[in-house]
C-alpha cells in the first residue's frame, strides 16, 4: 500500500508558534489556554475533528455499535464541548469529563441536569480516579499527549473497572513519535511503544480532512483486563 502524504494540521502549526509559552504551563492550564484561544482553529472548541461535518458518519454508526457490544454506560473523557455527541441519542447512561473546568461548567449548564441522564465532571485523565462505566470513550485525546502521559492515561483507564476502551488510532500509521503535551500527531496504538493487540472492533470515521489523507483515522475498541 503506498504511503500516505499527511499534511500538517492547524493544531500542529499553531502549537509550534506558542510552544515556548505553552510548555511552561501545567497540563490543565495548558489545555485551558488552548481552548480559550481556539488554538486548534476550529468551529468546535474541541477541534476540527469534533465539528458536525467531521462526525456525521460517526454519529450514525455509534449507537448500533454500542448496542452490539452491550454497552449500558459511558465515560467520555475528554468530553470537550460535547457538541457533536449532544446530537446523538446514545441510549445509555453518560458521564462526560474534561480537564478544562470552563468546558465542564458550560456542558453542565447546556446539556446536564437531573432529567438529562448526563453528568459532567472536571478531572485529569492521567491521574484522577475515574467513575465506573462499561465503556471509556477517549476520542482525539491521546494524539495530544506525550508518551509518558499516554501511558499514565491508559493505566488509569485500565484501573477504572471499565469493560472496554474506545479510542482514536490511525490504522495505517507506521511509527509513533513523542510530542509535548498539547501538540498533535497521529498515534497507532498497535505500534511501539504501546504495542496493543489488534482491536476487538473498529469504527472507521471516514475522515475527510486533508482531502482524505487521514482516512485511516478510526476508533478502536479494546477489552480491558483489569476489571
Amino acid at each position: 500500500m503506498p504511503r500516505r502524504e499527511r499534511p500538517v494540521v492547524p493544531a500542529q502549526l499553531n502549537f509550534k508558534k506558542q510552544r515556548e509559552e505553552l510548555t511552561r504551563l501545567p497540563l490543565g492550564e495548558r489545555f485551558e489556554h488552548i481552548i480559550r484561544t481556539n488554538l486548534w482553529a476550529a468551529g468546535s472548541k474541541s477541534g476540527l475533528g469534533s465539528e458536525l461535518g467531521a462526525t456525521a458518519h460517526l454519529r450514525s454508526v455509534l449507537p448500533p455499535f454500542l448496542a452490539r457490544h452491550g454497552v449500558r454506560s459511558i465515560l467520555d473523557v475528554p468530553c470537550g464541548d460535547f457538541g457533536w455527541l449532544s446530537m446523538v441519542d446514545l441510549g445509555v447512561r453518560y458521564v462526560g469529563a474534561d480537564i478544562v473546568p470552563s468546558l465542564v461548567a458550560e456542558n453542565e449548564r447546556r446539556y446536564g441536569g437531573p432529567s438529562s441522564g448526563r453528568q459532567f465532571l472536571t478531572l485529569d485523565l492521567t491521574k484522577d480516579p475515574l467513575p465506573r462505566a462499561d465503556l471509556v470513550v477517549c476520542r482525539d485525546c491521546l494524539v495530544h499527549l506525550s508518551f509518558d502521559n499516554i501511558e499514565r492515561a491508559l493505566a488509569n483507564i485500565r484501573s477504572s473497572g471499565a469493560m472496554f476502551l474506545l479510542t482514536t488510532t490511525f490504522l495505517e500509521h507506521e511509527a509513533n513519535v513523542d510530542i509535548d503535551d498539547g501538540d498533535w500527531r497521529m498515534v497507532n496504538l498497535e505500534r511501539p511503544p504501546f504495542n496493543l493487540p489488534a482491536p476487538l472492533d473498529v469504527l472507521v470515521e471516514e475522515c475527510k480532512e486533508g482531502e482524505g489523507a487521514y482516512a485511516d483515522k478510526a476508533l478502536g475498541l479494546w477489552p480491558l483486563e483489569e476489571r
